[in-house]
């Protein structure tokens, strides 16, 4: 549970307190304030923080991909072409081959392996189709900012 959600949960058992600890009404309403100032610190330094970390992961993301390197600019576009590759072997090699090595009179061909067990969740994590991701779009919630 994280901090923010741990004051809300406490609050009002705290304005509870301070109706019996603080009888005057002035001095109650005073620290209520005080109160809510600090929960509202709590939750700007917990979004602040959330920022600062996407903001880092997307200054990573930039630096990678402007480098010359293969290894460091080049992992996202290898890992498309190994999904691009499965999909290939798995909907047209797989099941042409035999056919094709059975027409040239090649007898005896055994079945291939199938690539169908985790194809479609790694294509799906690759294209970014998650649901998450889907809810978003419907919000009109924007995954880069400006």
């Amino acid at each position: 549970m994280s901090l923010l959600a741990t004051a809300t949960a406490l609050l009002p058992t705290i304005s509870g307190l301070l109706d019996r600890v603080i009888p005057d009404p002035q001095a109650k309403a005073q620290a209520q304030v005080e109160l809510l100032r600090l929960q509202q610190d709590g939750a700007f330094r917990e979004l602040d923080a959330a920022l600062q970390t996407s903001l880092a992961q997307a200054k990573i993301n930039e630096i990678e991909a402007q480098s010359q390197s293969g290894w460091q600019a080049g992992w996202r576009p290898l890992a498309g072409y190994v999904c691009v590759g499965g999909l290939a072997y798995e909907f047209l090699l797989r099941p042409l081959l035999p056919w094709v090595l059975t027409v040239a009179g090649v007898q005896g061909v055994p079945p291939l392996p199938s690539l169908d067990d985790v194809l479609f969740e790694l294509l799906f994590g690759m294209l970014g189709l998650g649901a998450l991701r889907t809810a978003d779009r419907w919000k009109r919630v924007s995954a880069i900012t400006k």
